[in-house]
């Protein structure tokens, strides 16, 4: 996804991988709200919901008085009222996989498989570590399928830029003699993705089972797939102590074992296997934060790589998509020559923070799901009303639509997260994502998402919300007239940075039998798809009521300001073209 980012931009990309193809089955396979939108402003969402699995509701499973276990309560899976798609996608992770390489290959970009870096060297000096044309990383990768003998299976690569997306035991980490601080926990799970044959009647929903066997969570996916996680007892397993990891040859569980135990945590309820196992694992939950996310900000680290959590919450995947979604789009400007390199200290600045986040919320969530349940003898026990009050209030974390970046206080960093007119927008944070709502194009009255008018294509969007400027009108069509005459000076901003920096959306707080899009100054609508209205379609069925979403007063207006990865990063009044260059100064390169 943010591969293709950079070779839409014209960015010189290698893939290696030391598997010798995509995953077959198995991995990972929940993508959160927020990742499915940040996947739309790709363009690869569509498919995503045609193949997936979506899960609505959550069921809620606990120890009966009367032996096995009964349903105490059933809820909504995403419990963020903001979210554009109320609901996650469960699809395996080699479908998800093939999504992205179907579209890189469309950009003619392939996976170089199977290779491995075996050396990496990283210069030292100075003025070419800072200098964003040089090439100071020096990679050596080893070809695995070169067999055959006087065959050379080395070859030398000389990077810009390298990111080590290699797992929670990377070896680009690794190499760097980057530490992970935290844990491993004593909590031992195993993983069955199966067809069951079954009469529990909420197979088909996220399940939450709290049983006096252990617990269990049920992740219905494509098909009549199921996932199960099955939590163990330390003596059903062996831990390599070198390693942290399960030794599977010692360890005597495996998929029938597992589904024995499943089959114990479900009662008075039955459950079997219609076919073969699909996939199993065994592991261990590890919550760790890597100290750096980066050397120098040209070798990075992500996913994976630098923060490793409990999968049931569904994260993994999720932070690592949005970690080089936040990252790739910064790597992009530095490249470009249109930011200084330091832009790239926000990436760990704002994902190291997320990572933090997340392993505390995995570590309280991990302990309810891990403990024992409250029953009569074990009142100390985790009750359904702790455990549900945990996931609802997680629920806005954990499904993504509560990423929060802050401002930074660093002196030597930009501060592309700028706080100081927030009040303009009350309902729409600063530092979070740009809230979905349907707008109505003024040209033609059709609707449109805004999330779709403000795709990943590494611009900064000007969302400016004008007020209503219909007739009778006069002081705020003045207001709008001298913001667009600031906004086009040939020094002003738009003039300022390279072409192609900025885009400019207008929103208006006109009712569409009231205006004309030609009735805005052109530096306003640069095309006559990007003026919308707030208001209902023609049949009133979707829009209106936008102003109040984000919380703009309609007398005053105001300027979003949109990251290119869809975050704000600012929001000013109408007249406040001055806060926005010293704002776009801290981290854009001028050219006047």
């Amino acid at each position: 996804m943010p591969t293709e980012s950079l070779k839409r931009a014209g960015v010189n990309v290698r893939i290696i991988d030391k598997r010798p193809k995509k995953v077959a089955a198995g991995q990972a396979d929940g993508v959160q709200p927020r990742t499915i939108e940040v996947l739309q402003s790709y363009g690869l969402a569509e498919r995503l919901l045609r193949e997936g699995n979506q899960m609505h509701m959550v069921a809620f499973y606990n120890p009966s008085p009367n032996g096995g276990i009964e349903r105490t309560g059933r809820t909504a899976d995403i419990t963020a009222p903001s979210a554009r798609y109320p609901f996650e996608v469960t699809l395996h992770q080699g479908a998800i996989e093939a999504i992205f390489l179907d579209s890189m290959r469309e950009l003619g970009l392939e996976v170089d498989r199977p290779i491995i870096p075996t050396a990496l060297e990283l210069s030292h000096d100075e003025n070419e570590l800072r200098d964003p044309q040089s090439y100071p990383v020096k990679v050596t990768l080893k070809h695995l399928d070169f067999g055959s003998e006087g065959q050379d299976d080395t070859e030398i690569v000389y990077a810009k830029f390298v990111v080590g997306a290699d797992g929670a035991h990377s070896w680009v980490r690794k190499t760097l003699g980057i530490i992970m601080d935290g844990e491993q926990t004593d909590y031992i799970w195993g993983v069955v993705d199966l067809i069951p044959s079954t009469n529990f009647p909420d197979i088909r929903n996220r399940c939450a089972i709290h049983s006096s066997n252990g617990s269990c969570m049920i992740i219905p996916r494509e098909g009549d797939k199921v996932r199960l996680y099955i939590q163990l007892s330390d003596k059903d397993v062996v831990v390599d102590k070198a390693t942290g990891r399960v030794d599977k040859e010692k360890t005597k569980v495996g998929p029938e074992e597992l589904l024995e135990v499943a089959r114990k945590s479900f009662s008075p309820f039955t459950i079997e296997k219609a076919g073969e196992i699909d996939w199993w694992t065994i592991y261990l939950i590890g919550q760790r934060v890597a100290q750096k996310f980066s050397v120098h900000e040209r070798v990075f680290i992500a996913g994976d790589a630098c923060h490793t959590h409990s999968p049931k919450a569904g994260q993994g995947m999720n932070a690592s998509m949005n970690d080089t979604h936040n990252l790739i789009w910064k790597m992009t400007y530095v490249l470009r020559g249109w930011a200084d390199i330091s832009l790239l200290r926000t990436y760990e600045f704002e994902r190291r923070k997320y990572a933090q986040d997340l392993i505390a919320f995995d570590k309280k969530f991990s302990a309810l799901f891990s403990g024992k349940p409250r029953t009569e003898e074990c009142q100390d026990g985790v009750s359904h009303e702790a455990f549900l009050e945990a996931f609802q209030t997680f629920g806005a974390f954990s499904c993504g639509i509560g990423i929060h970046y802050s401002p930074s206080s660093i002196p030597s960093m930009p501060n592309i997260t700028e706080l100081k007119h927030q009040s303009l927008t009350s309902h729409q944070t600063v530092g979070m994502r740009i809230l979905p709502h349907v707008f109505v194009r003024a040209a033609d009255a059709r609707p449109f998402e805004i999330q779709d008018l403000l795709p990943a294509n590494t611009k900064w969007k000007l969302v400016v919300f004008v007020g209503d400027i219909g007739p009778g009108k006069i002081k705020q069509i003045e207001r709008v007239a001298k913001l667009a005459d600031d906004l086009g000076k040939s020094t002003g901003l738009l003039k300022r940075y390279e072409d192609g920096v900025f885009e400019i959306l207008t929103i208006c707080a006109t009712v569409k039998e009231c205006l004309n899009y030609t009735d805005l100054p052109e530096v306003l609508r640069p095309h006559w798809s990007r003026v919308l209205l707030d208001d209902v379609d023609m049949f009133g069925r979707t829009g209106g009521k936008g102003y109040d979403i984000y919380g703009v007063d309609p007398s005053q207006g105001a300027i979003i300001v949109v990251r290119p990865d869809g975050y704000v990063g600012t929001v000013t009044p109408l007249e406040g073209v001055k806060d926005l260059e010293t704002y776009f100064d801290t981290f854009l390169i001028r050219t006047l």
